[in-house]
């Protein structure tokens, strides 16, 4: 276990360290305009991070021990390929649900 005081200097160093992340693109750079380069990077942030949370869970699934599961691989594979094609992210989404609540029922 790990002790009060160095778990409250953690949580402090994160706290101070996310502030100043924030404060430097809100509070320095906020009232420039960003070069095109940076937005067009900037863009992609939030693309990537879904796959980033989701991933982890496709491949190594707690419910099965952190063994892959076919059923959670063929979902993964159909909403990316629903993704890919219609590009319509929820449509994707709500597809990938009903693939893994129907693999799970089988």
């Amino acid at each position: 276990m790990i002790e009060r005081t160095e778990l409250w200097i953690v949580i402090l160093g994160l706290g101070v360290g996310s502030f100043a992340l924030r404060f430097v693109f809100l509070g320095l750079v906020g009232n420039r305009a960003m070069p095109p380069a940076v937005m067009r990077h900037l863009r992609y942030t939030a693309v990537s991070v879904l796959p980033a949370l989701v991933m982890p869970l496709v491949v190594w699934p707690t419910a099965t021990g952190g063994e892959p599961d076919p059923v959670r691989l063929g979902s993964a594979a159909i909403t990316l390929a629903i993704a890919t094609l219609m590009r319509n992210v929820p449509v994707a989404m709500i597809a990938g649900a009903a693939v893994l609540i129907f693999g799970a029922w089988l």
